[in-house]
């Protein structure tokens, strides 16, 4: 089943601030892709779109060619799941209520299960933990979960938000390796939205920078990484 996704000739405005405009892009099916930029971009934006939290001025998006937005409310039912930046846990649940709340619109009870089993496997720190309540968690746990609930939907396009952020460097490293291993072993695509653009980059096929809400560069993850913009503007190199 494809999970392309394309979005064409994206505009979002919040009031009077214009947060994108004309934004357009492609990710293939099953491919990781990267949306980098500064702080304030509008990366968070098309996130938000895509998942129909915010509505777009203009434009469309599509989900394997079927259009999500402007169609707010049927992304989940599509096949979009989104850990969003800062988690957004319930904290007084266990971590596997909170797993379990990602699997909510998933109604065969032996997929429910399998996929917690993949996502225990993904993660073996939430199965040791998978009783106690969330909010007790480190960051980097806290973390885990979230991508571990979206996974729980069985999506077919995975929206990480800033998954690094808050993150000690060790653990920046073993989510970068478990986002590859959960790209290869289901073949879903993921669209990561980073700060940091050398941990994204390098994870991905497809990379796309925007800037004050609009795309100025596209490219493979390694060909933007080797770009002296690209490396002077967010690596410090």
């Amino acid at each position: 089943m494809s999970s392309d996704l394309s979005i064409s000739n994206l505009s979002v405005s919040y009031g009077p601030v214009e947060a994108l405009y004309d934004v357009s892009l492609t990710v293939k099916s099953g491919q990781i892709a990267a949306l980098v930029g500064s702080n304030g971009a509008g990366k968070s934006t098309v996130l938000k779109s895509i998942c129909g939290l915010v509505v777009p001025t203009s434009g469309t998006i599509r989900v394997g060619g079927e259009v999500v937005a402007p169609r707010p409310g049927d992304a989940l039912k599509l096949g979009v799941a989104m850990s969003p930046e800062g988690r957004r846990l319930f904290a007084r649940l266990s971590v596997e209520e909170n797993l379990m709340m990602g699997a909510y619109l998933v109604s065969d009870a032996s997929a429910r299960r399998d996929m917690l089993a993949r996502v225990y496997g993904y993660f073996p720190k939430l199965k040791e933990r998978r009783r106690q309540m969330a909010g007790s968690l480190s960051g980097g746990e806290q973390q885990m979960a979230a991508i571990g609930r979206a996974l729980m939907a069985q999506p077919k396009l995975l929206l990480l938000d800033e998954p690094s952020l808050g993150i000690a460097p060790i653990i920046v490293a073993e989510l970068g390796n478990i986002i590859t291993e959960i790209n290869r072993d289901l073949g879903m695509t993921v669209l990561l939205v980073e700060q940091n653009a050398n941990m994204a980059l390098s994870l991905s096929e497809t990379g796309v920078v925007l800037e004050t809400g609009r795309v100025v560069m596209t490219g493979t993850g390694r060909e933007l990484l080797e770009s002296p913009e690209i490396r002077a503007a967010y690596l410090g190199i």
